[in-house]
């Protein structure tokens, strides 16, 4: 997934891209592509959405990502403690990495529930 270009040279490159759109029936986002240094303006945006929107529970649904640098994970964590008492985002089928990243560095970071189900 990501943007083609061809550079001066010939290569054909393809830039990472990140789609965000809204979940049909749950309160939240579906999120696609790879979160990293040419796609953490998307992501955080994504984020600050999820912090401002009303409800106890925000999901966003991972499964086509397919990556997540260290910055946008910390951005997710950062995102998470914004949260009001009481409510947590549900990450539904997030990347592996994704997963390990926030249970090493945020283990205690209750406002985030994994979700592989």
């Amino acid at each position: 997934m990501g943007i083609r270009y061809e550079t001066p040279s010939g290569v054909v490159v393809a830039a990472p891209a990140l789609t965000v759109s809204p979940l049909a029936t749950r309160n939240g986002l579906r999120v696609a592509g790879e979160v990293g240094l040419a796609t953490h303006q998307v992501w955080e945006r994504a984020l600050e959405r999820a912090v401002r929107e009303d409800g106890d529970v925000y999901h966003l649904e991972l499964s086509a990502v397919t990556f997540v640098d260290v910055a946008g994970a910390g951005a997710l964590a950062a995102a998470a403690q914004e949260l009001g008492d009481g409510r947590r985002m549900v990450l539904d089928h997030p990347p592996q990495a994704l997963r390990r990243v926030l249970a090493m560095l945020w283990p205690d970071l209750s406002a985030i529930e994994v979700s592989t189900s």
